[in-house]
């Protein structure tokens, strides 16, 4: 049965990890977490004469380089002449070159948001009136390419890492201590320290590369590491790599001195046997116990607290409060998902004289039940702090993400129900369970016994151990020879025999332990649990690469805010065309807003908003735009914008040839089949 389940086992696992592998693949590149919400001049701004500098307003502080923000002209030549600075709090500039000419100008930025997380993008301002540019914005953000992928796997890989780590050092001394002396649960932990090792470097030599170039030749460039080590992201993976080398002593002392058996005394017969002191034995394997405990509880919680102060709860609401949270949220995940994997290592890898037990069971079922109470607690207190309103669940991408992981944590509470159940029956088999344990101990006695008789000489002492074994095993014979002082070649006959009447008592152990219904449900369940726990610890990972819904709706709300003012001024000069929509499908009514600015002759910028009759913004599979000039039968002008933020599309350099009476077709599509155009004509030029 097991040759036949195991490889089931590592396909389904190897199935889950390549859909793991995919949703981080599809997830796209991280969202911005620091939004721009003021500009001075205004996106799409006309102004009468060159301003003497450039400022941006960010939703939180960021940080800054020589090349964060960047003006060029329209022939894509820098007008800014020195290093950006800050202006209060929030607020950076950058001045550019005096008189410069009439035209349309280009600011990129690509700064570095207080959560550690790099944020680019661009947008165009003109002097006098607009002109063609040569400057081309897309492709601004550097998370997107090869460096931004190996990154997303690297963090999945380092979560990963930290809680098979944790969880199954905390499964080991709370729940299971005689899996301390468990081969493959020993190399299933200090393969999460070797995975958390290696990803913790290798984040370290991409950090660079991630949030400037986005370069896979900038990995190794020596002096981007120089600058990342001076950063708060930089000191964060540092300070882990300094707490795994703790971590590692302390995986050598739980599987070492804590897994050691107790001492040996040798009888006067020269057999040795273990003869423990009950009282010393206990009293030393306690004190190593609250050792472990209390050592294992401040290196994790010091690993954990290295993602907590560089990450989301380390800025915004709270963030005092926060990262304390955060730290014991990703405790409570460690303590139970990884404890769940090294259950399933256990259920499926222990050998047969060393089976996980009913009550280490029922003992991990415990500890993930306080991990479930500690996880709803944090997440909901995380949740409120991220997203600020109910809306945001449906309405950002941070909101969707977190349905997504409370779903799968509901499916995985429900399994771990399950779980549970067979755990109570599986108590009903454990006496059965040791009495085989006992059989084996009295035949592997009988047969150290006769080895050691045979090899003092005694032919009698070595048939006896020989009468306990199969009959197909009984020495031959007929070759045996007449009876006399044993030959050193009889001992090791006599120690080989016993040696495979060991292997087959265990073998047959091991037969009926696989049999066992009970058992068989419950290594079912477990693994079903942790094909979920793989799912979920990559939405997890995701989410925290994505911008937090708060953060998401405050710069949607100061951009609203910017462009009214901008309309009531009459500064500029832009078009608005609202227009109605119904696809006639589900969730198929809209409005649709499309802003041309300047609206005049020539290159304008064009936005295009999607909001749902309540005024929420919301994402469509497709959105198109076509301007038509009927009186000189010019067009239809085709313009696909692209995707900028929930419900927002952009497109620049879109060309009018000529003044005129001109109709804007909007093409909105909602699903695969429902589909509308709605039109309305404008004065353009």
């Amino acid at each position: 049965m097991t040759q036949t389940t195991a490889p089931r086992v590592r396909t389904l696992v190897l199935l889950l990890l390549a859909a793991a592998c995919a949703l981080l693949a599809g997830a796209g590149p991280a969202s911005a977490h620091a939004a721009v919400t003021g500009s001075d001049p205004g996106q799409g701004a006309v102004v009468d004469k060159a301003p003497a500098r450039i400022t941006l307003t960010f939703s939180e502080q960021v940080a800054l380089s020589d090349d964060s923000l960047r003006v060029l002209d329209p022939e894509g030549k820098r007008v800014d002449t020195a290093r950006p600075v800050t202006v209060s709090g929030t607020t950076y500039a950058v001045p550019l070159h005096s008189g410069l000419p009439d035209g349309t100008y280009t600011v990129a930025y690509q700064v570095v948001s207080a959560d550690s997380h790099p944020v680019a993008g661009a947008y165009t301002f003109s002097i006098g009136a607009p002109s063609k540019t040569s400057v081309s914005v897309s492709g601004q953000s550097t998370d997107d390419g090869v460096v931004g992928w190996l990154y997303g796997f690297g963090r999945y890989v380092s979560y990963a890492g930290f809680i098979v780590m944790a969880g199954g050092a905390a499964f080991v001394l709370a729940c299971w201590r005689r899996g301390s002396g468990v081969r493959p649960v020993q190399r299933f932990v200090v393969s999460g320290w070797v995975a958390l090792t290696a990803s913790t470097l290798a984040l370290l030599l991409l950090r660079g590369s991630f949030t400037g170039s986005g370069k896979v030749s900038d990995i190794f460039d020596l002096s981007l590491l120089g600058q990342v080590l001076q950063t708060k992201s930089g000191a964060a993976l540092v300070s882990r790599l300094l707490l795994l080398a703790a971590a590692a002593l302390f995986i050598a002392v739980l599987f070492g001195a804590y897994a050691r058996p107790s001492p040996t005394t040798t009888l006067t017969d020269g057999a040795s046997r273990r003869q423990p002191d009950p009282s010393e034995d206990a009293e030393e394997k306690r004190d190593l116990t609250f050792g472990l405990s209390i050592g294992g509880v401040v290196v994790a919680a010091g690993l954990a607290a290295s993602w907590a102060m560089s990450e989301h709860a380390s800025v915004g609401l709270q963030s005092g409060i926060a990262m304390p949270v955060d730290v014991l949220h990703l405790l409570a995940v460690a303590a139970w998902l990884g404890g769940l994997g090294a259950l399933l290592v256990a259920l499926y890898r222990a050998p047969a004289d060393t089976p996980v037990d009913a009550p280490a069971v029922r003992r991990f079922s415990q500890v993930a039940f306080g991990s479930v109470l500690a996880l709803v607690a944090t997440g909901t207190y995380q949740s409120w702090r991220q997203l600020g309103s109910w809306s945001a669940f449906t309405d950002t991408r941070y909101g969707q993400l977190l349905l997504a992981k409370i779903a799968l944590v509901v499916v995985l509470v429900g399994v771990a129900w399950i779980s549970r159940r067979w755990t109570g029956r599986l108590a009903q088999t454990v006496p059965v369970e040791a009495s085989a344990v006992r059989e084996k101990a009295q035949v592997g006695a009988r047969a150290d016994g006769a080895g050691e008789a045979a090899a003092d000489g005694d032919p009698r002492a070595e048939s006896e151990g020989e009468s306990g074994l199969d009959t197909d095993e009984q020495p031959d014979t007929e070759t045996a020879g007449p009876a006399g002082p044993a030959e050193p070649a009889d001992s090791e006959r006599a120690a080989q025999l016993a040696r495979q009447q060991a292997a087959r008592d265990a073998a047959r152990q091991k037969r009926m332990r696989d049999a066992d219904p009970n058992r068989f449900g419950l290594r079912r369940s477990v693994l079903a649990e942790a094909g979920i726990a793989v799912v979920l610890l990559a939405v997890t990972t995701v989410l925290t690469q994505t911008e937090p819904g708060r953060t998401e709706q405050e710069a949607k709300a100061a951009t609203a805010a910017s462009a009214s003012s901008s309309a009531d001024t009459g500064a500029s000069g832009a078009l608005t065309l609202n227009m109605p929509f119904d696809t006639g499908g589900e969730d198929g009514k809209g409005i649709v807003t499309i802003d041309v600015d300047p609206a005049r002759v020539g290159g304008n910028e064009m936005h295009v908003y999607v909001e749902r009759p309540n005024g929420r913004a919301f994402d469509i599979p497709e959105v198109k735009v076509e301007f038509t000039l009927k009186a000189k039968d010019i067009g239809p002008l085709p313009v696909v914008p692209d995707h900028i933020a929930t419900g927002h599309w952009s497109a620049n350099g879109v060309q009018i040839p000529m003044a005129g009476d001109w109709q804007v077709d909007v093409t909105v599509r909602t699903s695969d089949i429902d589909e509308v155009t709605v039109s309305k004509n404008a004065q353009i030029g």
